[in-house]
């Protein structure tokens, strides 16, 4: 203590404990890369305090405008797997990779583009272009609207998924056809998480593991 000239354990009995500045909070990488017509929103708030963010427009977005690509560490699992965002995969020099995202700093604004229900929510389709993922609208978004994306149809036979979308009223509405997928779902044996392909529950899978 500067005032009583001693050295405590602790705060000091006479003066109190000192006032303490706190340093700024530097955003992350991801969300430095957000463009200025986008904005993050906070949609939902579980447990943990984990935040679950969606994109959404600020300004017009004209059809057939290109964001990308996508940022991420290739890698053969997934350390981080989140059920309302694509699973990305590329293929580079003859393998295929997962991009994976394991914090806000290895990624950039797109990892948090949530994927869309069906054919009204979709915003946005993902596809492969030279070992890259863009993504790229396709209809006009107007502003207040989420960013929504979905696998075009080569990418999805890619990702062994299918390029329909199952609404909440079970409705089909198709896309251009690829390879069917099974129709019963894939269950994953510890906590009986169901997925749409086998792709996505080995990568699942893996999370469990590592946890082991």
């Amino acid at each position: 203590c500067e005032d009583c000239g001693k050295s405590l354990i602790g705060e000091c009995k006479l003066h109190g404990p000192l006032i303490r500045a706190r340093d700024r909070v530097i955003p992350s990488r991801a969300r430095l890369t957000l463009p200025h017509y986008l904005t993050l929103r906070v949609l939902e708030l579980r447990a943990g305090n984990q935040q679950i963010l969606g994109v959404f427009a600020k300004k017009v977005i004209q059809k057939r405008t290109q964001f990308g690509p996508y940022v991420g560490q290739l890698s053969t699992k997934l350390t981080r797997y989140d059920e309302s965002r694509l699973v990305l995969q590329v293929l580079k020099d003859g393998g295929k990779y997962f991009l994976d995202t394991p914090n806000e700093d290895c990624g950039n604004w797109m990892m948090f583009v949530r994927l869309a229900r069906n054919q009204e929510e979709q915003t946005l389709v993902a596809y492969q272009h030279c070992g890259e993922v863009y993504f790229t609208t396709v209809k006009p978004i107007q502003p207040h609207t989420e960013l929504k994306v979905w696998y075009a149809a080569d990418y999805a036979k890619f990702m062994e998924t299918s390029a329909v979308f199952i609404k909440e009223e079970s409705d089909v509405c198709p896309l251009p056809p690829v390879a069917k997928e099974p129709v019963d779902p894939w269950i994953c044996s510890s906590c009986r998480s169901s997925f749409a392909t086998f792709a996505l529950l080995e990568s699942h899978q893996c999370i469990h593991k590592d946890r082991v």
